[in-house]
């Protein structure tokens, strides 16, 4: 884009200092008389390009305005104020004169908008559907204007009474707003940790042994229903860790006794399994 205009490019306009010197109300005042020359002009001339640059240019500093409420956001403020150039040039080729509206007003919903559908279609770290996405932008305004009256967050049915929406879709709101940004598992550790250790560190690891709880818990009931020396037998064996020979002699019976009593309990138990699954 031309830095600033020349007035030899169009004769009939006065005289036009470089755009960064000029104030704002002498911006607006300058804007007006670009837009009723761009609308005498034939588009894809050379003149046309000329007056709609400087117009982009004269008016950059409405997208640094929007692009500072999104300061906070993750993304580069050099590619926010991109996005929000896209608005300004969708603003300028829409915008009449005929309207009788200062074309801030009217440019500042399309810059805003811009930005807004940047972050809605590119920064979610997980997709999720349209509806939800905009419905976390609403959740976060009505939610800081809540905190400002009520002076404390807000709960879900109040969220839900000021959105005029049901609580089961606000939690799925606030559920899918979880999905926007995503831990790498390698990130360094937080301030407050001293250990150096990663996020993939501190997650938990997959024990095959909690395979055998719903086995247990339901052999829990039928070992109960067993007779008295077969629990005990049971116990000596798999709890106490006794030979068949050392719970005979605990029992006063036979090895070969206790290997049969053990052998029949246990066939019981799986055949009660089995059918129970």
């Amino acid at each position: 884009m031309s830095p600033r205009l020349d007035v030899t490019e169009l004769a009939d306009l006065p005289p036009i200092p470089p755009v960064d010197e000029i104030a704002p109300h002498d911006a607006r005042a300058l804007s007006k008389t670009l837009f009723a020359r761009l609308g005498q002009l034939e588009e894809g001339t050379h003149e046309y390009a000329y007056v709609r640059n400087t117009l982009i240019e004269l008016n950059l500093a409405l997208v640094k305005f929007a692009a500072s409420r999104f300061r906070t956001r993750s993304e580069p403020m050099e590619d926010i104020v991109q996005v929000g150039t896209i608005g300004l040039i969708k603003a300028i080729d829409r915008f009449e004169l005929a309207r009788n509206v200062e074309f801030p007003t009217f440019a500042m919903p399309t810059i805003i908008g811009e930005i807004k559908r940047f972050f809605r279609d590119t920064s979610w770290s997980v997709h999720v559907p349209r509806r939800l996405q905009e419905l976390r932008l609403d959740l976060a305004k009505a939610g800081d204007e809540l905190a400002q009256r009520l002076d404390r967050s807000p709960t879900v049915d109040e969220l839900a009474r000021e959105l005029g929406l049901p609580p089961e879709e606000i939690v799925e709101g606030m559920a899918a707003a979880n999905a926007y940004t995503a831990s790498s598992l390698d990130a360094p550790p937080e301030e407050t940790e001293s250990d150096g250790a990663t996020l993939a560190d501190r997650l938990g690891y997959e024990d095959h042994g909690i395979e055998g709880i719903e086995y247990v818990e339901s052999l829990k009931p039928m070992i109960a229903s067993l007779p008295f020396r077969e629990r005990r037998i049971l116990s000596l064996r798999f709890t106490a860790g006794l030979t068949q020979s050392e719970i005979g002699e605990e029992l006063g019976i036979s090895q070969m006794h206790v290997s049969r009593l053990l052998s029949r309990t246990l066939a019981r138990l799986r055949r009660g399994l089995t059918l129970d699954e």
